[in-house]
């Protein structure tokens, strides 16, 4: 994340030093420890799920594991250091690692932000338009652009190890070695606006405008209903029809059901996204028009937890909102018995791809006649449980 420490031009007048007190210590040290472990093992569990149970391969999920690196990321580059700053007050890593630990700050903000839109224009598309989404939201395409959106972020982050060093703030009593940046402040403003628009603004506008357009698809238009189905059967064969009719029913219940359960977990990823990141966006934007920029430390500490609560935050949401999820984290943590594990895993693994491809429609009258043409006999997919992603 961006750099706290004030440039070389104030450092000229520097008083006495005076080092945190031992209650900012103590708070802030054991407030970052905890959250960065939680999150570190909380993310490495949400990759192990992913890579490990075949049914959670999904595009949706793709997206989530490269969200859940670029949290790792921020957690150990940013979060980690943070905790050997409030201990010691000077910086311990050396010059390499001042360079080092800066670039993998700023690279997993970056790819954290632009994760967040791709999963979000992926939802768009497998809800808003289902035809498009059968050969755009597929798995493979899913990788290319995470690919792609590493490679440009990667790229982009490079400045940093041109722009950031190593500083040495000599005080009346003390001098403290510091990671910050090799030119006045005033000459980074064109790239914190830049980041500001680019990887906070924009994917916030870009989400709220495609969440409300799947939200008038999910909650705002009605399911198909069995009368209208009865309608396009034949006379002749009512009875089988009547049958086949309540099942289609069911399906299109519990998949948009499911929809609405993804939907609704993204959307609160999204949201928390802004909420968490906005105190510290805002010290950026302040800062870049005072003179003298504002550095309290405790002010400071609350908007370092809440962008590593962000990174740390995401797979408790996963766990409390999504049906599969949870059951994979519990059967990583071998939380319960393998007698029960085997045949609800049995039962979803059978049914992993009849599940994966059906969330990628949409629930309309035509695509249920479509199935019916393609599923004459549904009672097999009658039974299955179509929970969330």
């Amino acid at each position: 994340m961006e750099n706290f420490t004030t440039s070389p031009e104030m450092n000229r007048t520097l008083g006495i030093w005076t080092d945190y007190s031992i209650q900012y210590k103590v708070i802030s040290s054991l407030l970052l420890l905890v959250i960065c472990v939680l999150g570190i093992v909380g993310n490495v569990m949400v990759i192990l799920v992913v890579l490990t149970t075949k049914h959670m391969r999904t595009p949706t999920n793709c997206y989530l594991v490269s969200l859940a690196v670029a949290d790792l990321m921020v957690l150990t580059a940013a979060g980690l250091p943070t905790i050997t700053d409030s201990i010691f007050g000077s910086w311990v890593f050396g010059h390499y690692g001042c360079l080092c630990i800066t670039y993998f700050q700023y690279l997993g903000i970056n790819a954290s932000s632009c994760s967040i839109t791709a999963f979000t224009i992926e939802r768009y598309i497998a809800i808003c338009h289902p035809i498009k989404a059968q050969f755009l939201c597929t798995l493979s395409r899913a990788k290319k652009i995470i690919l792609f959106v590493w490679a440009f972020t990667s790229l982009y982050c490079v400045m940093w190890f041109y722009l950031s060093d190593i500083q040495e703030l000599v005080y009346d009593n003390i001098t403290i070695i510091t990671c910050g940046y090799r030119v006045p402040r005033k000459f980074y403003l064109p790239i914190y606006f830049f980041d500001f628009g680019v990887f906070f603004v924009l994917p916030l506008l870009l989400s709220a405008v495609l969440y409300g357009l799947i939200a008038r698809i999910l909650f705002l238009n009605p399911l198909p209903s069995d009368p209208k189905d009865k309608k396009k059967n034949g006379h002749n064969n009512h009875t089988i029809n009547k049958s086949t009719s309540c099942k289609n029913s069911r399906h299109s219940s519990s998949t948009a059901t499911s929809r609405r359960q993804v939907t609704k977990m993204l959307a609160v990823v999204v949201i928390l996204f802004a909420t968490l990141w906005m105190p510290y966006r805002t010290l950026v934007v302040v800062n870049s028009f005072l003179d003298r920029a504002f550095l309290d430390n405790w002010f400071l500490l609350f908007c370092r937890i809440c962008i590593y609560l962000n990174s740390a935050i995401n797979p408790v949401i996963y766990n409390a909102m999504s049906q599969k999820f949870r059951a994979a984290f519990r059967k990583i943590c071998r939380c319960r018995r393998k007698g029960s594990d085997k045949p609800e895993t049995s039962m979803v693994e059978s049914t992993d791809h009849f599940t994966t491809e059906l969330e990628e429609l949409t629930v309309t009258d035509e695509l249920l006649s479509e199935q019916k043409m393609m599923f004459p006999d549904s009672c097999v997919y009658g039974k299955v449980n179509f929970s969330d992603a």
